[in-house]
């Protein structure tokens, strides 16, 4: 499984190759860290977001690959939202920067 370093790079230059997040997303990757989203800028620094993910790293891999279903993991209680409506309006562009990572 890729380490925190690992998924930092591979969105930090899934950021860069793409057109970016329109807003502010931190991934909190429950208690292993967290990657900081502004545009391509992409760091382990904790400072707010406009939305806040929170989901294990395991988890995280697998809703890149497309093996875990964004809904279902609400759902479910394995990712968290800080903002709802945010999130599903970011909800493409967030799914193709992952996809761009794995």
């Amino acid at each position: 499984m890729a380490t925190l370093e690992e998924l930092t790079d591979r969105i930090r230059h899934a950021a860069a190759s793409g057109d970016g997040l329109a807003r502010t997303v931190k991934l909190d990757l429950k208690g292993e860290g967290v990657i900081h989203v502004d545009g391509a800028s992409v760091t382990n620094d904790d400072r707010p977001a406009d939305l806040v993910v929170s989901v294990s790293r395991a988890d995280l891999v697998k809703l890149g690959k497309g093996e875990l279903d964004p809904m279902r993991a609400v759902m479910t209680g394995r990712m968290k939202l800080s903002d709802m409506g945010l999130a599903f309006s970011l909800q493409p562009q967030i799914q193709a920067l992952f996809e761009r990572a794995v």
